[in-house]
């Protein structure tokens, strides 16, 4: 499971120019999905984005978590991180997960980031979203859970 992480001071996010979510402070999230992914991969990479610590404490530093923060979390479907450009001009995406793991995956990192006391917003899986975000910082970090050291 590979994830986008921006810090932000706003968001929003849309489908046919109809508002399904916003957020204030807190973090936009891209989350793909590779076919191998499970439960695991999404609790990983969801403990790991509520309590890094890059927003910044009264002295500047960046030493708080979304959590410390009261920060909220807005996840957008995004199949396009599995792209792989190596070969030709077209990305390959055969390392996705295919729809019906993909949603399922998806709606479960949501629901846990709602269960860890995350204010959660969510585009819609597989549509044609429009996704607008002030980026603070700009603060933009990029996580795989297969990346695990």
């Amino acid at each position: 499971m590979r994830a986008v992480v921006q810090r932000v001071k706003e968001a929003g996010v849309s489908v046919k120019g109809t508002l399904l979510g916003k957020l204030g402070k807190g973090v936009v999230v891209l989350l793909g999905i590779g076919q191998d992914d499970k439960e695991e991969d999404a609790d990983y990479l969801l403990s790991k984005i509520i309590n890094l610590r890059i927003f910044e404490d009264t002295q500047g530093k960046m030493n708080l978590s979304l959590k410390d923060v009261n920060g909220e979390m807005m996840v957008i479907s995004q199949f396009t991180l599995y792209g792989d450009c190596r070969k030709g001009r077209r990305p390959s995406f055969i390392m996705a997960a295919e729809p019906s793991l993909a949603k399922k995956l998806y709606d479960y990192f949501i629901k846990q980031g709602e269960k860890a006391g995350i204010k959660t917003v969510a585009g819609k899986f597989q549509a044609m979203m429009d996704v607008n975000l002030i980026n603070e910082g700009p603060v933009t970090l990029i996580l795989d859970s297969r990346k695990i050291s």
